[in-house]
This record gives C-alpha cells, structure tokens and sequence, in this order.
C-alpha cells in the first residue's frame, strides 16, 4: 500500500468497498482486500481512501490507444482477421516479477496517462477505424473496473465487442457486473502451483481458477487462456499436464490455451528467454491431454500459430505470426471438408487487418 497523495481533480468514487470496526476501509474488488487508512492508495496504486470512501484515480485517463490485430491479445477464435482498438490504464492489482508491460502495468508516474478519453469517445473513435472490437488490455481491466462498464456500454451502443485481458484475479460480485459487459475475454493462468503465484505475482492460484470456471460454465463471454512460460518455474511436464487436465476436466476441450515465450523483463533479467522447443512440447502435452485448440506464441511458429479441424485434421486457419494465410471455414465456422464445426466467433470471411500496428492518439477534453 501507498501514501502518495490522491488528487481530488483525479478521483472518482466507486463502490466495492466497506468500513472496518476499526476504522479503516477494505477494498472488495479483488482477493487483496487492501485495508486502507485516510489518504492511503492500494496495491494496485490507483484505488484508494479519500474523504472515507473509495475512490479510483484513472477513470477517463489513458496510457495510449492503438488499433491491434485481435490474434495479438491473443484471441484465436473471437473474429479471426479483425482489428481492436486497444488501450489500459496505469497500475496493476497483481505484483509478478516476470511482468512483460511493467512499463505501465507498475507505473507510479501521473505522465503515462497522458491521454483523456471519454467512454463515449473511445466508442466512436473505434467505429471510425473499423474496430469489431475495443480491448481493455496492457493492465488489468479489473481495476478500472468502472471506466472499463463504461467504455463497454458505449461500445455496444455503436456495435463494437468488448474485449477483456485479465489476470482474473477479481471477487465474485464485481466479476459478475464486468462480464454482463464482456464479449469476450482472455485470462492470463499465470502457472498452476501455489508456489508459484505467491512466490511470483504475490495473488493466489484459487481465484482464478474460480474465475475460470465462472466464465465458462455462467457467463456468454468467449474465452480464451494464456499462460507465459518461464524456464524452471513453470514449464514442468508434470504441471503443464496437471493443468491440461484440470482444463479439459473444468472447462471442456474447446477452450482454446496459448501457450506464449518468456522474455527476461523487470524483476527477472537473471531467467533467460523460453526455447521454442519447450512451447512445442508443452502444446504437444495439452493436445495429448484433449484440448483441441492449443496454440504457441511470441515466436514464429506456423504450424503452432494455426487452428485445425478436431475431426479430420485440416488447418482450417493458417497463421504466420499475425497474419491469416490459408482460410478452410465456410460462413458458419465449419471445416470446408468435413463440415465439423469450430469452436470460437465467426462473422463470415476473415477479417484482412494483418499484423499491423496503429498508435492513436485523442484530444479529448474529457474531465473526470
């Protein structure tokens, strides 16, 4: 927790929250249940205790917008093809020393959120680009909770998804106004020991898994995981097979998981970069498990990057890196040769985005 002074200018009340006997505030909008003194900021830096109730410092406030291929969240199956309009924050309610966008995620600097943009404006700024989707990414959405609804309300106004790249790491009844909003959403499994989310992120393992299953079998939100693998921390046969089973037995076989390169960042500059061949092997693992859709990331790996048909094996989508090569689904999302369909999000033919990437910026003269 923090004493950093909390502006009034910046602060907007939110709820999720109630009073101790003993006179502190506790934050309930994720397992840290920060209890907070007068003036005192949360772990994640931007919630905090001002005027005795809670209040959220980065509602309106941006670290920068920029119009991504949807396979970069990443999100396989939620409109192949297709651009988002992606922006976060500042702050982050989780403390992994392996953070790969600690650059924002971490930022304690009122200068990264240099831009101001209202939901509304994101909305229309999105359909001007021709984003399906807008995407609550680079931090956590959890703790711009409120801004994120917002946004998300304007979005579907205009027709655009909305899109969730999350820890997970949220309680029960925040998480289940969030998702009323979602469309979609991609959750970082971070490992699958204890161990190593406490030692590692500084969160525990349970509420995401809870997270999880509350996504797929109670919600409409297209799901997709990601777990980083990390040389000797993770990337173990027996937890990589420990966790494949927990998904097919949990979430079914049709979720996709991807399975992404670790590079030394942040805390963790002594690990060195995740060999190609440990994401081969763990796809190799969750494939045996059951799960259908299994994908490598962060490296060039055509043959990982694609989708294949469960039944009869035909790459019904070609990708290298971020671009879609060979497409084998018809309007529907069957496989052209067996009519077996696949799982995911389809609108017809693929989007033609690509790998491009497009920094937006808005002058907006939003005030909170």
């Amino acid at each position: 927790m923090s004493d950093t002074p909390i502006s009034q200018d910046q602060a907007r009340a939110v709820k999720y929250w109630h009073m101790l006997e003993d006179g502190r505030i506790q934050c309930d909008l994720c397992p840290r249940f920060c209890k907070l003194h007068e003036g005192q900021r949360g772990l994640c830096f931007v919630r905090g205790r001002l005027n005795n109730t809670m209040v959220s410092t980065t509602y309106g406030r941006s670290s920068g917008f920029c119009v991504d291929p949807i396979e970069k969240k990443p999100l396989n199956h939620f409109y192949p093809g297709t651009s988002v309009f992606s922006f976060g924050t500042a702050g982050c309610n989780l403390a992994c020393k392996f953070c790969q966008n600690w650059d924002m995620s971490k930022s304690r600097e009122i200068d990264t959120l240099a831009d101001r943009a209202s939901p509304q404006t994101i909305a229309r700024k999105a359909k001007e680009l021709g984003c399906k989707s807008v995407a609550y990414t680079y931090n956590d959405p959890v703790i711009f909770h409120e801004y994120a609804i917002d946004v998300a309300r304007a979005c579907h106004e205009l027709d655009v998804k909305s899109v969730a790249v999350t820890a997970g790491y949220v309680c029960p009844e925040p998480r289940e106004e969030f998702y009323r909003h979602m469309d979609a959403a991609n959750v970082d499994l971070k490992g699958f020991t204890e161990d190593f989310y406490h030692k590692l992120t500084g969160a525990h393992l349970a509420p995401v898994l809870d997270t999880l299953k509350y996504l797929k079998h109670e919600t409409n939100v297209w799901l997709e995981i990601t777990t980083l693998l990390i040389p000797g921390h993770n990337d173990s046969d027996k937890e990589l097979t420990e966790m494949s089973q927990w998904l097919v037995e949990n979430l079914g076989v049709d979720v996709p998981l991807h399975f992404s390169a670790f590079h030394p960042d942040y805390k963790m500059l002594d690990v060195p970069p995740t060999p190609a061949a440990t994401l081969t092997r763990a796809r190799k693992i969750a494939r045996d498990t059951g799960l259908r859709y299994v994908y490598t990331g962060n490296v060039h790996d055509v043959d990982g990057g694609s989708t294949y048909c469960h039944h009869c094996g035909t790459r019904v989508i070609e990708r290298d890196w971020y671009v879609l090569r060979d497409w084998q689904l018809d309007d529907h999302g069957a496989c052209r040769k067996c009519g077996t369909l696949c799982a995911g999000r389809f609108d017809g033919a693929p989007g033609t985005w690509g790998a491009k990437r497009q920094p937006v910026r808005i002058n907006d003269p939003f005030v909170v």
